[in-house]
């Protein structure tokens, strides 16, 4: 699967390592539904952290499509509900 980190570019990311990522995926939906801006903050950075170090990165003069777009790590609560679907950022 490749993912695209807005603003930071893409890494690929083996199916195995999308259980932990939901996890993540699900707290830091949980903090925006609470309205709790710390706590998203803190999910945000570690789901992208973890994505990071599982991922290979894709270089920069590949032209892969994205199967996954994430926020960039200074995203907003509000920017980060926009690009949400019923199932978080991580559909499944």
């Amino acid at each position: 699967m490749i993912v695209r980190i807005m603003g930071e570019g893409q890494v690929r990311l083996s199916d195995s390592h999308l259980a932990e990522l939901d996890r993540l995926d699900d707290e830091l939906l949980a903090e925006m539904e609470n309205g709790d801006g710390p706590g998203f903050r803190r999910t945000l950075s570690a789901l992208l952290a973890k994505v990071r170090e599982v991922g290979e990165p894709v270089p920069d003069d590949s032209l892969e499509p994205s199967e996954l777009i994430l926020p960039a790590p200074d995203a907003t609560l509000e920017e980060v509900r926009a690009l949400l679907s019923d199932d978080g950022l991580i559909p499944g």
